[in-house]
């Protein structure tokens, strides 16, 4: 086409002005027969391109000619035939359409139909069953694509039930994120509102221990009075608790001692008879224990 357009071109600027414009004229009379011709501007830009569609159209013209032509030509040739094929009936078989019966020409009706739908070359049997055949071998392969296409179906049926599924589940995830970030928007503003209280009272609190020590360091108030060295006071009172406690704990086991030392020799005395007397006591326990084992061997 890029070719046939490059001699249309230069066909086209061999042809002089006068001549195209004559052409372009008659061809326009032509296509408008008894209308109003448009008139046109005699100018390169305007000429040229309706010079290219005159010859395109007379081109297009002479195409349908010539189709229209072998139209006819084969539309002959099968009348020829169908002429023929009658005259070889009538003259072999004495058979012609109008001699058929209704139920003949019914069944005639049904194969001529059947092989233009099956679009066999001919009505033979070996045609029909290759058309059959074919149209069998298309319509399992259509099954099995609608086969295949109802499982992608399907497959796309679940994708999308489970993407809805997913998308409700986001939804509600996304709502409740919502509902749980007002809560804690909410606490956060309480919370932010407390904390600012807290500040200003505070600071208020501040400010009045500030002037209420002023007031106390203007009336003479002992510096001693005042809460960090009472602070310090009672812990240095709660070190001295301790140690005491401390003392106690050991004063305790020299509580039972005699107030003197005659006193203190006596009781000596006393503990070293209760002494030796339980030694006594475990040796003879430790006697009768040994005259009992060896009691028991002989026995």
């Amino acid at each position: 086409m890029a070719a046939g357009g490059s001699r249309q071109k230069a066909a086209a600027a061999e042809v002089s002005m006068p001549e195209k414009l004559q052409r372009i004229t008659s061809w326009l009379k032509k296509t408008f027969e008894n209308q109003l011709v448009p008139q046109v501007e005699v100018n390169t830009q305007s000429i040229d391109p309706l010079y290219a569609l005159v010859e395109y159209s007379e081109e297009r013209e002479r195409d349908v000619s010539f189709l229209i032509e072998d139209m006819k030509q084969r539309a002959a040739e099968y009348d020829a035939d169908a002429e023929y094929l009658q005259s070889l009936l009538t003259e072999s078989l004495n058979l012609s359409p109008s001699s058929l019966s209704k139920e003949g020409s019914a069944h005639l009706k049904t194969l001529v139909d059947s092989a233009m739908i099956l679009e066999t070359k001919d009505t033979s049997l070996t045609s029909f069953f290759c058309a059959i055949s074919d149209r069998s071998l298309e319509l399992h392969a259509a099954e099995s694509k609608n086969k295949e296409m109802e499982q992608k179906l399907l497959n796309l049926k679940k994708k999308m039930t489970a993407t809805l599924m997913l998308e409700k589940q986001l939804e509600e995830d996304l709502e409740k994120a919502k509902t749980h970030l007002e809560i804690e928007g909410a606490k956060s503003e309480s919370r932010c509102q407390n904390l600012q209280f807290l500040k200003d009272k505070s600071e208020d609190l501040r400010i009045r221990i500030k002037i209420a020590k002023e007031q106390l360091a203007a009336t003479g108030l002992d510096q001693s009075l005042m809460h960090e060295p009472l602070v310090c006071l009672s812990e240095k009172l709660a070190g001295m608790q301790e140690e005491m406690e401390h003392l106690k704990k050991e004063l305790e086991c020299y509580l039972d001692l005699p107030p003197n030392l005659p006193l203190a020799r006596v009781k000596v005395e006393e503990a070293k008879r209760e002494l030796n007397a339980l030694e006594e006591e475990f040796s003879k326990q430790i006697e009768m224990l040994t005259h009992d084992l060896l009691e028991t061997k002989r026995l």
